[in-house]
């Protein structure tokens, strides 16, 4: 009788432990809504400030969204990616710095979030400015021809 009370006990408390999950003193902690960026980009960018953000985007994001942000990368076309081309002036038309923050930051779609202790806030805003700069003194993509439109 008292070895199926110890058993029974156990299961409960084994149950109870999974149900409960991690507790923050082993090492989680509850997940907080992260802050909302402000609306336009804080930063005023500097020489410094911008070669600092070309060496981010070079170590965090050339890898999928290419040297100079065409997109076209072999690692986008295994994992079926469709990325903007940022050489292209239009590319970003219509895309709020405050966007791209939160893209950035907490990642979207396949792309993962840029985390804090791999770039402050301060730095995820000037590699905007990067971003945006990498469509300076390229000509405007040229619009498809009507017969090149898929028919829908």
């Amino acid at each position: 009788m008292l070895k199926s009370f110890l058993v029974l006990s156990a299961l409960i408390l084994f149950g109870a432990a999974i149900a409960l999950g991690p507790t923050p003193a082993q090492g989680r902690m509850p997940q907080q809504a992260a802050p909302t960026p402000p609306a336009t980009n804080p930063v005023k960018p500097t020489a410094a400030s911008q070669e600092r953000a070309k060496n981010l985007y070079a170590r965090d994001c050339a890898l999928c969204h290419g040297d100079n942000g065409n997109g076209k990368t072999d690692l986008a076309k295994d994992m079926e990616l469709v990325l903007p081309d940022w050489t292209d002036p239009k590319a970003l038309d219509g895309t709020l710095d405050q966007a791209l923050f939160s893209a950035i930051r907490s990642g979207k779609g396949k792309m993962p979030a840029e985390d804090e202790s791999r770039a402050k806030d301060d730095e995820v805003w000037n590699l905007i400015i990067y971003i945006r700069g990498l469509s300076k003194g390229q000509p405007a993509a040229a619009q498809p021809a009507a017969a090149d439109k898929p028919n829908i």
